[in-house]
């Protein structure tokens, strides 16, 4: 851990020096789209055309929008299509399907996005905070401290840049599109409810309008925000919710997660099981293990017993391999201990998978991401 721990910071973070980003066509409604297009002098028309280039071609280059006349596309795109995010470097791992992508904000803010591409799929893990005010003792984010939330444009943009490479084989295997978005980049996502929410339903509304995602491949993740964990289970949008929880008892927890000091274990896996309630989905838990420190086995048995005392199949385990942070005390599970809190889980039923640490070697996995400048 660094010298001086991080403050826990739950205020409303500032949009920096300059104030909020410039507007941006993904920001807008529908009807807000056409009063745009309209008051620079064009046919209301030309909104949809400028949604469909966006969300079905995945451009706002002016030169590819050939169906529209010249002098309005550079127009249209000038006012309506700032450039949001500048890329400063990518890095990649795993023969180059895992792509992370370090992004300079318009306010010179930073932050990454890493791209994962499987056999079956291709996921996306977006930030949607520059930095994180939640303090979680063993993730770089958390000990940057927070500077501001993220715009739906600014969140949207990291979506479909990513959409773009893999729908121009930018990323080894040819191209494809992309299948899946999880909200576990830099930031705790429920702190920016609202972008939040409109980029998910941005995501998931059908072509032209949105991006045509199916909902219950779109994960957002919390440390236990329990007031917005409710919130979400009452918008009627499916998403998978995954809970990172790292500890089920109180005493370590607030040591690991500072926001258990103020909703403790039992009230976030209220919270959780009140999702699955209302919405039918399966809630996941992720549980990043840190040798001596979380992974006994009394622990795995305490997890269990709580999350069976709330009812059974409405759960999935993800342990989590700790990943390397710089100056970082704790170092990941011994592999024999691992296995072992994986069987105790299962012994109690609860489904658990160890999570894929893909990208651990460009800081691109689970809790390393600090969009750090040099190599």
């Amino acid at each position: 851990m660094p010298a001086t721990p991080v403050r826990l910071d739950l205020s409303s973070p500032v949009r920096g020096p300059r104030g909020k980003p410039p507007r941006h066509f993904v920001d807008l409604t529908p009807d807000e789209r056409v009063a745009a297009v309209t008051a620079l002098g064009e046919k209301p028309f030309r909104a949809k055309q400028l949604a469909t280039h966006y969300f079905t071609h995945l451009t706002a280059d002016a030169d590819a929008m050939t169906d529209l006349p010249a002098a309005s596309r550079e127009k249209l795109v000038e006012d309506l299509f700032p450039t949001l995010l500048t890329k400063a470097r990518t890095q990649t791992a795993d023969g180059g399907t895992t792509v992370k992508t370090l992004w300079h904000l318009f306010d010179h803010a930073k932050v990454e996005s890493v791209l994962m591409r499987y056999s079956n799929r291709t996921t996306l893990c977006i930030s949607s905070q520059a930095g994180c005010g939640l303090a979680c003792a063993f993730c770089a984010t958390g000990q940057m401290g927070l500077t501001r939330n993220l715009s739906t444009a600014e969140i949207v943009e990291q979506v479909r840049e990513a959409a773009r490479s893999l729908q121009a084989g930018e990323v080894p295997g040819g191209p494809t599109r992309l299948s899946n978005v999880v909200f576990m980049g830099m930031g705790e996502p429920l702190a920016n409810y609202k972008a939040i929410m409109a980029t998910v339903r941005t995501l998931v509304a059908p072509a032209p309008e949105g991006l045509g995602l199916s909902a219950r491949n779109v994960t957002v993740s919390t440390v236990g925000m329990v007031p917005a964990m409710r919130k979400l289970a009452d918008e009627g949008i499916p998403v998978t919710l995954a809970l990172s929880l790292h500890a089920p008892d109180d005493e370590l927890r607030s040591e690991l997660v500072p926001v258990n000091t103020r909703w403790d274990v039992d009230e976030a896996l209220d919270a959780a099981y009140h999702y699955f309630e209302v919405t039918g989905r399966r809630v996941s838990i992720e549980y990043a293990l840190i040798r001596d420190i979380n992974d006994h086995a009394w622990r795995a048995d305490l997890l269990g017993e709580k999350l069976n005392a709330r009812g059974r199949g409405w759960v999935h385990c993800n342990p989590i391999p700790l990943n390397p942070v710089p100056n970082s005390k704790w170092t990941a599970s011994d592999p024999r201990v691992e296995q072992e809190f994986v069987a105790r889980l299962r012994a109690h039923g609860i489904p658990t998978t160890i999570r894929d640490t893909r990208g651990s070697d460009i800081d691109g996995a689970c809790g390393q991401l600090a969009a750090e400048e040099d190599e």
